[in-house]
C-alpha cells in the first residue's frame, strides 16, 4: 500500500490539545500523522514531532492544500509554508483537500501544480480528498492514476462509498477512510458491539479493522492516550467473512460531512 494502513488524524484538534494527542500517539507507536492547512494546527503538529526526537525517515506526514491555495501561483508557496510550520523539508503525502468551489480553479491547474511540487521534492506522493468518480477521472486525465496515491473520503459502516472506492481501487488509487467511526455513532451499533464481544475488543477496533481489511487506510483521532493505544490494536484484529458481511449490511447512505460551499455532486 502506498499510504500506510494506520495513522493519527488531527482534525478539530488545536493548540495544546493537538500537541498532546500527537505526542501521546508517537509515544504509543503511531508513525503516520495526518493534518491540513485549514486545520490551523500544522505548527503545533510540527512542534510535537520535533520534540519527539523520532527520526524523520520513520514518519509519514500528510497535509492538505486548502481551496484558497489551488491556483498555480499559490499552491507551491502555500505548501512551502506548511513545511516550515511542520519543521520539515518535505511531507510524504500532499492532498487536494476538497474540489475547487464551483470549479473556480480547474482540476488541471491544481493537479499540475501539485505534480510539480512532487517533482521539486516538496512531497513524496500526491493525492486528492473528497473527490467523486467524475473528479477522479479529471485528475487521472491530468497526472495519471499512477501519480494519485489516495483519495481520502468519508467512509464508515453507515456510508461505505462503494462507487468511489471501487473506481479508485480499479485504478490502483488507495482509499483513505476518514471519520471511520462516524463521530462515534457506530460505536453504539448492536451488530458491531456483538462482533466486538466475540473478539473481546471494542466496537472501535472492529470498525477500524473492517476498513483496513477492505484495503483502506484509516486515520482515527483521539485526545485520550488509552483510546490511541486501543485503536492501534485494530491492526492485529482479523474479522471473519461472515462478520465482514454483517458490517457491509449496515450501509445506509448516512453522510456526515457535506459542506454546502465545498461539497461536489456526490456519487
Amino acid at each position: 500500500m502506498t499510504v500506510p494502513a494506520f495513522g493519527l488524524g488531527t482534525f478539530r484538534l488545536k493548540d495544546q490539545v493537538v500537541i498532546d494527542s500527537v505526542t501521546n500517539g508517537l509515544e504509543v507507536g503511531y508513525r503516520v500523522i495526518d493534518t491540513a492547512q485549514i486545520y490551523g494546527n500544522e505548527a503545533e503538529v510540527g512542534k510535537a514531532i520535533a520534540a519527539s526526537g523520532i527520526p524523520r525517515d520513520e514518519l509519514f506526514i500528510t497535509t492538505k492544500i486548502w481551496t484558497d491555495n489551488f491556483s498555480a501561483d499559490k499552491l507551491i508557496p502555500s505548501l512551502k509554508e506548511s513545511l516550515a510550520k511542520l519543521q520539515t523539508d518535505h511531507v510524504d503525502l500532499t492532498l487536494i483537500h476538497w474540489p475547487s468551489p464551483e470549479g473556480k480553479v480547474p482540476v488541471a491547474e491544481f493537479m499540475t501544480a501539485l505534480l510539480e511540487a512532487k517533482k521539486q521534492g516538496l512531497t513524496r506522493q500526491i493525492g486528492v480528498s473528497n473527490f467523486t468518480v467524475a473528479l477522479m477521472k479529471e485528475a487521472i486525465a491530468v497526472v495519471g492514476a499512477e501519480n494519485i496515491a489516495t483519495n481520502q473520503i468519508e467512509l464508515h459502516p453507515y456510508l461505505q462509498n462503494r462507487t468511489v472506492a471501487e473506481f479508485a481501487q480499479q485504478h490502483g488509487i488507495q482509499i483513505t477512510s476518514y471519520m471511520t467511526l462516524a463521530y462515534g455513532e457506530v460505536l453504539k451499533d448492536p451488530v458491531l458491539q456483538k462482533i466486538a464481544q466475540t473478539h473481546n475488543v471494542s466496537a472501535a477496533q472492529v470498525t477500524l479493522a473492517w476498513a483496513m481489511q477492505l484495503g483502506y487506510a484509516v486515520i482515527p483521532s483521539s485526545t485520550k492516550r488509552e483510546n490511541l493505544q486501543a485503536n492501534l490494536k485494530a491492526v492485529d484484529l482479523t474479522l471473519s467473512d461472515a462478520e465482514m458481511a454483517q458490517i457491509a449490511a449496515l450501509e445506509r447512505g448516512h453522510r456526515l460531512t457535506s459542506p454546502g460551499s465545498l461539497a461536489p455532486q456526490w456519487d
